[in-house]
């Protein structure tokens, strides 16, 4: 749990978490860092498949790294939901819980006799979360919830990229984080609802919905355009529905960011007339041309060359860093955004914090992931049955 939890807005809620991979294991770590008690449960055997799934020969504690970046602070039960003696034990768990969530596939909690109809009859003020690829309906309901498969049914890898470019997806699970932030405001909306009713809820969030809903500002635009696909720019594509000269250019010895500017503006700070010819009326209608003559001329110069020019005249742009830098730029070590985490041998890994902060603090969680079934015998021994006198 995290350091000082009792102190944290979730401190006293109990949260099981069934999910693998990702998205839900990400949702109940957030919880977790709030103050939550989260158990993870796991099958005997190899527990969670994310255990394994090692990413540039970094391992702790024998466990990939990543897998204790979004399980830090966990307790672990071993629990063979096929067996009828642990899942018994796993449904008395469930009558002491605030929140269920799952990532299985559609049907599966049912078949196991975990579904959200059966669990509600144990326990009725239980909030029970929910995550697929797509939904509960439809003819991909068993296709793989998988990031990078979704970014590329939903469209989003053709939103990225310049217009020369095949599609490029992010360089990151973009829609497993953003699909665990959704499911966390679901949670938290039903215990808030729970706390007037005394009834739970079920609170359902798929990464095919996430990712129209990631891009509902460029998919609103593509719905009230005839249905054409978005125009990806010639050059500095950053938004095909951004007008230029918003983009990312190349500098003599780098790369810049240029945001939202009238164009007049960037025709008088760049010394090129013809763009203000164009009129803000047309900065979209002939970006490519306008993009292209920025181009050229942000080439000439140094980054800092520009950002000299510019930001002294209150335009939007910066520099585009790549991590080294960025980790060593004062931006980012006055915002404090790493914590260690620490095992009980002494090993060290370097992680993200919580994003949120709580009474002006941000939690930190400095436990990592527990092994295998740590926390199996502890826990089930508190919901054991009573023996009789």
């Amino acid at each position: 749990m995290c350091d000082g939890a009792s102190g944290l807005p979730l401190s006293g809620l109990r949260v099981l978490d069934f999910a693998q991979f990702l998205a839900g294991p990400v949702a109940a770590m957030r919880l977790s860092d709030l103050g939550a008690e989260v158990i993870k449960i796991e099958r005997p055997q190899g527990g969670d498949l994310c255990r394994s799934m090692v990413v540039n020969d970094q391992v702790l504690e024998g466990d990939s790294l990543v897998f204790h970046t979004f399980n830090r602070g966990k307790k672990s039960v071993a629990a063979d939901l096929k067996d009828l003696a642990d899942l018994a034990a796993v449904k008395r768990l469930i009558k002491t819980a605030d929140v269920l969530i799952h990532n299985f596939r559609p049907g599966v909690m049912e078949r196991i006799g975990l579904g959200y109809q059966t669990v509600k009859e144990l326990n009725p003020r239980l909030v029970y979360g929910g995550v697929s690829g797509y939904g509960t309906e439809g003819p991909w309901v068993k296709k793989p919830g998988q990031d990078l498969l979704v970014q590329s049914l939903s469209g989003i890898a053709w939103l990225n990229g310049d217009a020369s470019d095949g599609p490029v997806p992010t360089g990151f699970a973009m829609l497993d984080v953003a699909t665990a932030g959704n499911l966390v405001q679901g949670i938290l909306a039903c215990l808030l609802r729970r706390g007037t009713t005394g009834q739970g809820g079920l609170v359902e969030v798929d990464l095919m919905t996430t990712a129209v809903d990631l891009t509902f500002e460029q998919f609103t635009c593509f719905l009230n355009d005839q249905n054409r696909p978005p125009r990806r720019h010639d050059v500095g594509n950053a938004n095909p529905y951004q007008p230029a000269p918003y983009g990312i250019y190349k500098t003599a010895d780098g790369y810049m960011a240029f945001a939202m500017t009238p164009l007049t503006v960037v025709a008088d700070l760049l010394n090129t007339p013809e763009i203000a010819q164009f009129g803000q009326d047309h900065a979209f209608s002939h970006l490519n041309e306008i993009k292209a003559i920025i181009a050229k001329v942000f080439v000439t110069e140094p980054t800092q060359h520009w950002l000299g020019i510019l930001e002294p005249a209150g335009v939007w742009c910066a520099p585009v860093l790549n991590w080294v830098e960025f980790v060593e730029s004062e931006g980012f070590k006055a915002a404090n955004l790493v914590q260690t985490l620490k095992s009980e041998s002494g090993a060290e890994a370097l992680t993200t914090k919580c994003p949120i902060r709580i009474d002006g603090q941000a939690p930190s969680a400095t436990a990592v992931a527990p092994t295998l079934g740590r926390d199996t015998q502890s826990v089930f021994a508190e919901v054991a049955p009573q023996q009789e006198a």
